[in-house]
């Protein structure tokens, strides 16, 4: 019995950190997706401070070296996003017996 016990508890103790590392990993993509929506949000602005920008002003912002960091930036976050990941996901597992 005891035994039993220490093994349940050993592979308890080797589970749950998996899990809580899968956990981190879904709260930091859909972070990371935030964020890709946010540059997505900030480009309609861009293009309204660059239509109201005065020309005749002897240094100008760059507003196109801002869009190509922006989008530089947002395709590297989506490329990790899509990225495989290292470990399949674990799941809880399946009750198997539906009848009571």
């Amino acid at each position: 019995m005891r035994v039993t016990q220490l093994l349940f508890l050993g592979l308890i103790g080797t589970a749950l950190p998996v899990q809580f590392v899968n956990a981190d990993a879904d709260g930091e993509r859909e972070m990371l997706a935030r964020i890709v929506h946010e540059i997505e949000a900030i480009h309609p602005l861009i293009r309204q401070a660059a239509s109201q920008a005065n020309p005749d002003v002897r240094i100008r912002f760059q507003y196109d070296w801002l869009r190509q960091d922006l989008d530089q930036i947002q395709r590297g976050i989506q490329e990790h996003i899509d990225a495989p990941r290292a470990e399949p996901r674990t799941f809880p597992p399946l009750h198997g017996d539906y009848r009571r």
